[in-house]
């Protein structure tokens, strides 16, 4: 598992939201450290892609509304992109299992992400001292240099270590919990991709009347058993009905005015 094991390691910290190598936060924070993009990245390497891309789908739905405003954040979504999902394959217990480790452990990575900030503050600290002094090369060092090796020292090591100890034991240790652990990790693993969308719904709904466009894609799916191609016609057939007959807000008095002083000349 050694080469698995650094291979996963890397796409963590490549996906870290201080990472600058995959085009900043495009390619790092905003692709592959997308649970849906890890899951399948995850899977490739551990020899089981349908199961990671389960995983990776459901885990998705989780944080799907989750956004870090400053860098203030919840949960890692690295850390859940990559050990989390990494060891909810290796378990071998079902993507709801999955769901409930990687929320755990998302928690979890919050703790190294602020220890990278504080880290991050020392680093700062000494480069404005070498600034000062007009040191140029202990200014790129403690701006640049110290600051990449200190992020991936938290998110290379850890996750190398999950991953390859994991392997050795996760599966045992999962088996060894009692079942009512496990049931229970596998209700909460259900119930938190709800909460996911829930979330989204919250968000992007501004009037509840438009909650039904949600119930009927719901219906279609659970009691019409329409698959996700046959959905999307259907979502873009209301979404086409919606834009075309919706009505016109009400416009102000002078705007009104003023455009039927137009409409005379």
């Amino acid at each position: 598992m050694i080469f698995e094991a650094t291979l996963i390691g890397l796409l963590c910290y490549l996906g870290a939201l201080s990472s600058p190598w995959l085009f900043g936060l495009t390619g790092g924070w905003y692709l592959i450290t997308r649970p849906l993009v890890s899951g399948m990245l995850v899977g490739l390497i551990l020899g089981d892609l349908k199961t990671g891309i389960m995983i990776g789908v459901a885990v998705q739905a989780v944080y799907i509304a989750m956004v870090t405003p400053g860098g203030s954040m919840p949960a890692d979504l690295n850390f859940v992109a990559y050990p989390a999902i990494a060891l909810g394959i290796l378990s071998g217990k079902g993507p709801e299992v999955a769901v409930a480790l990687a929320a755990t452990i998302g928690i979890a990575g919050t703790i190294l992400f602020n220890t990278m900030m504080v880290l991050n503050s020392f680093w700062n600290h000494r480069a404005d001292n070498a600034l000062e002094r007009g040191d140029e090369r202990g200014l790129y060092l403690n701006s640049a240099i110290f600051p990449q090796a200190t992020n991936f020292l938290l998110r290379f090591v850890p996750t190398f270590i999950a991953v390859y100890f994991g392997a050795q034991y996760i599966s045992g240790f999962m088996d060894s919990l009692p079942k009512v652990v496990i049931s229970t990790m596998g209700v909460l693993g259900g119930i938190l991709p709800a909460v996911g969308i829930a979330i989204l719904l919250k968000q992007i709904i501004k009037n509840y009347t438009m909650l039904i466009y949600f119930l009927v894609g719901f219906i279609c799916i659970v009691f019409l058993k329409l698959n996700m191609v046959a959905l999307v016609i259907v979502g873009a057939l209301l979404a086409l009905i919606h834009y075309n007959y919706k009505p016109e807000a009400p416009q102000p008095a002078a705007t009104r005015a003023a455009a039927d002083d137009e409409d005379e000349f």
